[in-house]
């Protein structure tokens, strides 16, 4: 009886191995040494905003199994969508794919996170399109911990996934919002 519960323990050991592991890399994100090196500019202000209104909203449901980032740039596309705002997005994923900032000085880094192995709730998604670019974030949780970061491919919809973009107008432009190098 002990043989074949240790042969057992080693079975679900092995399927918990081939389902994945959890994995951290980071990657340094350069853009130009001189670009990173370069000082705050006096020209570029220290905030500034960007008026528009909504011409529609939309909301996008994405079903089980969909990858969420692809699904996100097929329905932006689809949907003629330039640049929005993601307003809220809500569902689970059966496994996630993040990165997020991992230092404080430039080249920046990211550290990419994936777990093909664990479920997660979405608390939120939001984030940007920027002339037809994604560039959306969320919030995720296991009941244990929350977090987040940027949206990777990877992210395999469980239940349902709801995400809602407010549209804007052509003369919206939102171009240099998430430029890195416009300081």
């Amino acid at each position: 009886m002990r043989i074949l519960t240790r042969f057992s323990m080693l079975s679900a050991l092995s399927a918990a191995f081939a389902m994945g592991q959890a994995t951290r890399t980071e990657i340094v994100k350069p853009t130009t040494p001189h670009d990173d090196s370069k000082a705050n500019s006096a020209a570029v202000p220290d905030a500034y905003a960007i008026s528009g209104n909504f011409e529609r909203v939309v909301v996008l449901r994405f079903k089980y199994q969909t990858d969420l980032l692809a699904g996100l740039e097929k329905m932006v596309k689809e949907q003629k969508i330039k640049n929005a705002v993601i307003l809220s997005g809500v569902g689970s994923v059966r496994n996630y794919h993040i990165h997020s900032v991992s230092n404080r000085d430039f080249p920046s880094k990211n550290l990419f996170i994936k777990d093909p192995g664990s479920p997660a709730d979405i608390i939120s998604i939001n984030g940007y399109v920027i002339d037809g670019r994604l560039h959306p974030h969320m919030t995720l949780t296991t009941g244990e911990k929350a977090f987040g970061g940027h949206i990777e491919p990877g992210n395999s919809v469980f239940t349902f996934a709801i995400v809602t973009l407010g549209v804007f107008g052509d003369g919206v432009d939102l171009s240099r919002i998430d430029d890195k190098t416009y300081r």
